[in-house]
């Protein structure tokens, strides 16, 4: 069985008062385990870049980061998670969402 693909938007904030998103999608049982882990690899590639180490851009689950900002911090209490959508899929096209 394949799981669902779930889109994990994390709120950031930086020191200067800038805000933004940070987005992280992979496929989980639930939402629940969705956040648990983005949050893991949000860990892990934080961690290997503050010992200057190569981030994994993919882990064998699906998931993975593409990088890491210093200064940016998360706020996990107030991620979003629901089931991802795939703006260019071709059932979508299929579907009449495509606009050529």
């Amino acid at each position: 069985m394949t799981l669902p693909y779930f889109e994990v938007d994390v709120p950031i904030h930086h020191d200067s008062g800038l805000t933004g998103v940070h987005i992280f999608t992979g496929p989980a049982d639930s939402r629940s385990t969705a956040v648990r882990i983005a949050h893991e690899v949000y860990d892990a590639a934080r961690a290997a870049a503050e010992a200057g180490l190569e981030i994994d851009h993919g882990r064998p689950d699906g998931w993975g980061a593409c990088g890491y900002r210093p200064g940016w911090e998360p706020e996990w209490n107030a991620a979003v998670v629901g089931r991802w959508n795939d703006p260019y899929s071709w059932t979508r096209a299929c579907e009449g969402d495509f606009e050529l």
